[in-house]
């Protein structure tokens, strides 16, 4: 095992160079009472980054993000970092759970004393895992790619490469959202013999076999496919702008941490079930801590490489294949895309399917409680 013990520690000199920085900010006009039509709600961020200059406490977030057990370890030649937590409980199972965009690590920190220790948060020992949350290539605290082709597929290989070789679990789950979901769903469908099963929160990948011999799609699934058209049109801009451009979005970015920020934040609140209030989800010391991961590693950029790789590695089932391991999925209504049953199990062996009754895309932060609940009851029954 070359996994070594990894603190998280943010130079002095970062944060007083981000302060500087944000004092200097140059805002922009706004149309007067838009609100947030037109993007980032202009008096809302000036608080924000107000707030982020002057009474923001990142060492307090770091104290808490170190109360985990950290560590960094050579996984295909790319220092990767995670988190691996320990379980309490008579026979916990290893699961990894991994992150999207626009979050990271930190976005597990609430789920995974849940998973770990059940016993002390209402549940049943029996059903504590050993828990590993890593940063992505690219992301937090993980090294940043330096050549073409770091997509979902590969980092899917790294995960199995991480998970029996060098933590030596040869059997083991897989959760993910958003980016993560890819990565989940791939390592079920490429690596089967290790996988017990897998849960994820969102299936827009991999695309089904739809050619044919398939069978016709149900009006829900005709709904999804008019819905997902219509959200594009609607919110994804990013989406297309990260994966064709990214690193013209760059310069702006990892240069401005008020414009970081504002590109962060938006994303939480649209996407969240929050009522267009962001912090009825998340505090400013969720959402900042969240932009400083971001600030201080200069991650913008290799984070929102992962659109223009994995867009030009699409994932587009043939016919007869199918993701084989015991499969779950948790629709939260808020979420950016939610697939009636019939057509997860176009690709997924699908042995668990909840509709949630609150929670949007950030699921681990939104609500650790059901979520947690969900994945316990769906890995119940394939212990070994």
């Amino acid at each position: 095992m070359n996994a070594q013990p990894f603190k998280v520690q943010v130079p002095e000199t970062t944060l007083e160079d981000l302060k500087e920085r944000l004092a200097r900010t140059r805002w922009p006009d706004e149309i007067a009472g838009s609100a947030w039509d037109y993007g980032t709600n202009l008096a809302y961020h000036k608080e924000l980054v107000e707030y982020w200059r002057t009474g923001f406490d990142w060492r307090a977030q770091e104290a808490a993000i170190n109360t985990f057990s950290h560590f960094r370890a050579t996984v295909g030649g790319l220092g990767i970092h995670f988190i691996h937590e320990r379980g309490k409980g008579p026979n916990p199972l290893p699961l990894i759970i991994t992150h999207g965009w626009p979050g990271s690590f930190f976005e597990m920190s609430k789920i995974t004393p849940l998973l770990t220790d059940p016993g002390s948060h209402g549940g049943d020992p029996e059903d504590a895992f050993h828990v590993v949350a890593p940063s992505m290539p690219g992301y937090g605290f993980s090294d940043h790619p330096a050549s073409r082709g770091m997509h979902v597929f590969k980092i899917a290989d790294l995960w199995a490469q991480l998970m029996t070789e060098d933590l030596g679990y040869r059997r083991f789950g897989a959760q993910g959202g958003d980016w993560g979901a890819s990565v989940t769903a791939y390592l079920g469908f490429a690596h089967p013999d290790n996988l017990v099963g897998i849960h994820v929160t969102s299936m827009t990948r991999p695309t089904p076999y739809l050619g044919p011999g398939s069978k016709a799609l149900s009006e829900a699934e005709k709904a999804l496919l008019k819905q997902r058209e219509s959200w594009l049109l609607a919110e994804g801009g990013y989406s297309h702008l990260q994966g064709t451009k990214p690193q013209t979005l760059s310069y702006g970015l990892n240069d401005s941490p008020a414009g970081l920020a504002a590109w962060l934040v938006e994303k939480y609140r649209t996407w969240s079930d929050c009522g267009g209030d962001v912090e009825r989800r998340f505090t400013k010391d969720e959402l900042l801590t969240t932009a400083t991961i971001y600030w201080a590693t200069q991650t913008i950029s290799s984070s929102t490489r992962l659109y223009y790789e994995t867009q030009n590695h699409p994932w587009e089932m043939k016919q007869g294949e199918r993701i084989s391991v015991p499969s779950a999925m948790a629709v939260f209504p808020k979420e950016l895309s939610r697939p009636p049953r019939e057509w997860g199990e176009r690709s997924y062996n699908v042995q668990r399917w909840t509709v949630m009754p609150r929670g949007g895309h950030f699921a681990a932060l939104e609500e650790p409680k059901l979520l947690a609940e969900d994945i316990r009851a769906f890995f119940r029954p394939l212990r070994e």
